[in-house]
């Protein structure tokens, strides 16, 4: 369960820049910071339930990492945002780092 509110938390992450994005975009400000605000608590309140199980040094490293890849996919695919070679290659890197964490802590 622990690792089900993790990508949970790494999920409404991606939420708040989006949110911040849509605002500067939409002419509904307002309710797209309220978004990301709720983005914002939903994620440290994922984050929190879990920690309980999963070691701060893992939980971290994956939710910013989940992060950080969802909000550069969104921002190539929806917004324009550039996308090179180099770009996905650090994708693939945290992909991988990622992916790798989550096998540590299974032989943890």
């Amino acid at each position: 369960m622990a690792w089900i509110y993790l990508v949970t938390a790494a999920l409404f992450e991606i939420g708040w820049p989006l949110g911040f994005k849509m605002a500067h975009l939409s002419g509904h400000r307002a309710a797209w910071i309220a978004f990301s605000v709720a983005a914002m608590a939903l994620s440290g309140a994922f984050l929190y339930l879990a920690q309980k199980h999963i070691p701060i040094s893992i939980a971290y490293a994956v939710w910013t990492g989940i992060g950080a890849m969802g909000t550069f996919l969104i921002g190539v695919l929806f917004f324009g945002d550039n996308s090179s070679f180099y770009g996905w290659l650090g994708v693939i890197f945290i992909i991988s780092g990622v992916i790798l964490l989550k096998i540590s802590h299974l032989g943890a």
